[in-house]
């Protein structure tokens, strides 16, 4: 059943999502771009051999056991039993084989990271795929890979033969069927697909509704019209307290895993001394913005990790200790010249980038000026477009900066994007390592890592690597954001994990009103 938008009533049993971002495309592997809206609604129609479990380490989906050479050339996948396509065809190893061909065979965003090099040097990671029989599938690399499985978390399985009609009517084997797409509205409908391997969902009807303006999406939660919204990025934190009063409604909080920061410019004087970036460190009271500027929809980090992984590790910590900090600042041979007065520590302030676009930027960029002149540091707010900060970080014309990261600290190998000194971005590799943090030991450490298929040994090296990363402090964790759900009182069964998820969708239930 279609329902056209604004004629819903609580009778039609059509389960509606609030969405906060727009959907890009339905297209599940071929888009020339990732965006995280669409993802998010693709996880509701396909399943992945690979997923991330609770701990962010990589499990099978529609693997059923996941086997590796010893030599790290072979990865064997056995398939579970029992699965279908939403058509009623049954799954099997010529449908992820055919994926995958098709996926190494094209210039598809989600195909990139299965190649290395660029242009005449390109090569790929994956030298065969082999479908022996239906339940198994074989990958033979090019040279041991750690990023296979991390890689294959993102490619939904699709039927031989059908990417064409994929484009305009995706069809996989996960819990919900596809029913129709509205670009113009924004609107995507879906039905619960009965013969799902998982068990069906409760929800019969779903309807995924992108509502981008955080006034509309109060609204349409207030009035009704919307049963849940998974992490709304329209709406602000007060938006949400207000909607936490709301008797028909309620709020739930979940540890999230993505990470706000402060990356600091390493090779850019004064904060080419650690005692300096330490310093900072101390200074700034990350709970306290938490408190007042996140609406306590935050958790002090204290690393880039999310403390779920099977890889964190605090490290070396910094509590809020203005004393520390003015310590730290004196044996750097910054003292301040006259004592807490109005003359700073430095002969030039220090430039502080954030984007024009991000309010909640700006707004955490002026406690930080505040926070740090108390020390005895300048701080000189630059305003930035978006795109033009991120140009500014690349070149290194920056010396700290505001910065998000989204579901890429979930991976440990995430150490190696942002400190390792092969990623320091040129002009011909806008790599991540943006703080230009350089440390021969590290640089070691991280080589080892991220080539260590034994979790434990892995495990020690990423604590090692955590340790030297937090001493350094190339950048500074704020905090994680939580995952906010807001639904109406009848909808039940709400849990999340760190990730964000929407997987938990279809465990939802809803109780008649």
């Amino acid at each position: 059943m279609i329902l056209p938008l604004g004629c819903r009533t609580r009778s039609s049993n059509v389960f509606v999502i609030g969405l906060g971002d727009n959907i890009r495309t339905i297209d599940p592997i071929g888009s020339p771009s990732i965006d995280a809206a669409s993802e998010r609604v693709s996880t509701l129609i396909f399943n992945r051999l690979v997923k991330k479990n609770e701990q962010f380490d990589y499990v099978g989906e529609l693997a059923s056991d996941i086997k590796r050479s010893d030599d790290g050339l072979t990865y064997t996948f056995t398939l579970r039993d029992g699965v279908k396509f939403h058509d009623g065809r049954p799954f099997s190893a010529a449908d992820a084989k055919y994926t995958m061909d098709l996926l190494l065979a094209s210039n598809f965003a989600k195909s990139a990271s299965f190649f290395e090099g660029t242009g005449q040097q390109k090569s790929s990671y994956i030298k065969s795929i082999d479908a022996p029989d239906p339940k198994t599938l074989v990958v033979m690399l090019t040279k041991p890979w750690v990023g296979l499985l991390s890689n294959l978390v993102a490619i939904p399985i699709i039927a031989k033969d059908s990417y064409e009609s994929q484009k305009t009517h995706p069809m996989g084997t996960g819990p919900f069927k596809f029913i129709n797409y509205d670009n113009s509205q924004q609107i995507v409908d879906l039905e619960a697909f009965p013969e799902y391997w998982d068990g069906p969902s409760k929800l019969q009807t779903v309807r995924v509704r992108t509502i981008p303006d955080m006034n509309a999406m109060q609204a349409e939660l207030e009035s009704g019209r919307v049963d849940i919204a998974p992490m709304p990025t329209s709406l602000q934190p007060d938006a949400v307290k207000r909607l936490a009063n709301d008797p028909n409604l309620q709020v739930k909080v979940f540890n999230g895993s993505n990470v706000v920061l402060l990356t600091i410019n390493t090779a850019s004087a004064p904060l080419d001394n650690v005692k300096v970036r330490q310093a900072i460190a101390h200074a700034i009271d990350r709970q306290t913005i938490i408190n007042t500027l996140v609406g306590g929809y935050g958790k002090v980090a204290q690393s880039i990790i999310p403390e779920e992984s099977w890889s964190y590790s605090p490290g070396q910590t910094y509590a809020y200790d203005p004393a520390a900090a003015k310590r730290l600042l004196d044996e750097a041979g910054f003292r301040d010249p006259d004592g807490d007065g109005p003359r700073f520590r430095f002969d030039k302030p220090i430039r502080y980038g954030v984007s024009g676009s991000s309010i909640a930027g700006r707004n955490y960029a002026v406690v930080v000026q505040n926070q740090l002149k108390g020390v005895g540091i300048d701080i000189q707010i630059q305003t930035y477009e978006g795109n033009t900060l991120f140009d500014e970080m690349r070149r290194g014309n920056f010396q700290i900066a505001y910065s998000q990261w989204v579901g890429g600290n979930q991976d440990p190998i995430f150490y190696k994007d942002l400190f390792a000194s092969s990623e320091i971005p040129t002009e011909q590799r806008p790599s991540r390592n943006r703080s230009r943090y350089s440390n021969p030991e590290l640089d070691k450490l991280v080589e080892e890592a991220v080539n260590t298929y034994d979790r434990q040994k892995a495990r020690e090296l990423y604590v090692r690597i955590q340790d030297i990363v937090s001493r350094d402090v190339p950048v500074i964790p704020w905090w994680y954001q939580s995952n906010i759900v807001i639904a109406r009182k009848n909808v039940g069964n709400i849990q999340v994990n760190a990730s964000g998820d929407w997987g938990f969708i279809k465990n939802l239930t809803l109780e008649a009103q």
